[in-house]
């Protein structure tokens, strides 16, 4: 299947959407969207896809309806900013779908709700689409710890854990099997001829923090599209805001068993060998030199190498389990189904009844 010719160029229209679930992260919404509006390369527009709540919705709403929208000196008028309900079941994946079906640009970019972005984020990504084969592109996503710095036995090969960038990914502009969901792009076309994500695997508001949902994505429009480029410049960096709950081993250990869990998912959606090819080459080389290394600071008496070492053999142990049984209970489930193509720029009439002014 030959796709039609994307999107080139300099003057590239790309939408950016932040999909956002809870009041709790007021300040840290507002810092998100301040950090779109003042990127170097100019957002498209900019979507706040509200997941279920309505008193966010109308706060959001009645924000951005008053607000001047902070027009730099020298530059452009910010973004159009519009808000909007998810039109479809609670959760991330369905969130994005409606924020993907409400946009117009050419490339839809996400970004996390508790993140900024650098100036240049979109500059980056923008100037990757310049090759017409690249269908995908990601940055990277640098932590940043609440407590003011990383715990002692946090190893980097586990940093996927709160969202970030981990030890393991190649580094500069290279080419990849999925990129990160809080900091990646894609071609509209993508959707049109792959389908949107799947609900069903990533998180949906429940206490379990699932995963993988741009993992299966990336996979499907890689099969789809057997020429693809699917591309992380390590350039376009964001940050993340790590709170202090997800310092601790509890949270730590949970969220490794439901990767296990959403990675058996993805293997029954994509296929084993496609949906667990770079995460078995993560734990036959990266995950061992990470324990020698967390041995070897033991050793040398440096603070935190054997807890790194433990971390690294629990996280993976967790993961392991949580696949496992993911196995299990996906076989005597459905496989969950993508949606098709999604085709209505418009979002419908669920998600244009609560837009927002232009700010």
């Amino acid at each position: 299947m030959n796709p039609p010719r994307p999107a080139v160029g300099p003057d590239l229209r790309i939408s950016v959407v932040i999909c956002v679930h809870t009041e709790d992260r007021w300040e840290d919404i507002l810092a998100a969207v301040a950090s779109v509006r003042a990127q170097s390369h100019p957002a498209h527009e900019l979507l706040l896809v509200v997941d279920h709540h309505h008193r966010l919705l109308d706060r959001l709403t009645k924000h951005f309806a008053r607000a001047p929208g902070g027009t730099r000196p020298s530059g452009p008028p910010p973004a159009p900013l519009r808000v909007l309900a998810n039109a479809g079941p609670r959760g991330l994946s369905a969130g994005r779908n409606t924020g993907i079906a409400a946009a117009d640009g050419e490339v839809i970019a996400f970004l996390d709700d508790d993140a900024v972005a650098e100036r240049d984020w979109l500059r980056h990504f923008a100037a990757a689409y310049a090759d017409p084969a690249v269908m995908a592109v990601g940055g990277r996503t640098e932590p940043v710890w609440e407590s003011g710095r990383r715990p002692l036995w946090f190893p980097e090969e586990f940093d996927w854990v709160v969202g970030c960038t981990y030890r393991g990914l190649p580094a500069g502009k290279v080419r990849v099997r999925n990129v990160l969901g809080g900091n990646a792009s894609f071609r509209r076309v993508a959707f049109d001829l792959a389908g949107g994500f799947t609900t069903g695997i990533g998180r949906d508001g429940d206490r379990r923090p699932l995963g993988c949902e741009e993992t299966e994505l990336c996979i499907r429009i890689s099969q789809v599209l057997p020429d693809a480029v699917l591309l992380i410049d390590d350039r376009a960096v964001i940050h993340h805001r790590v709170p202090a709950e997800r310092r601790r081993f509890r949270y730590f250990r949970g969220r490794a068993y439901a990767e296990g869990l959403s990675k058996a998912l993805v293997a029954r959606s994509v296929g084993a060998r496609d949906g667990l090819a770079a995460e078995r080459r993560h734990t036959v080389q990266v995950l061992p030199a990470g324990v020698l290394r967390g041995v070897r600071d033991a050793l040398l008496g440096r603070p935190g190498g054997a807890a790194r070492a433990g971390a690294i053999v629990a996280g993976a142990a967790a993961a392991a389990g949580g696949y496992a049984w993911g196995t299990v209970r996906a076989r005597a489930k459905p496989t969950p189904l993508p949606p098709g193509p999604v085709d209505d720029p418009a979002g419908g009439p669920a998600a244009a009844a609560h837009e927002g002014a232009p700010a």
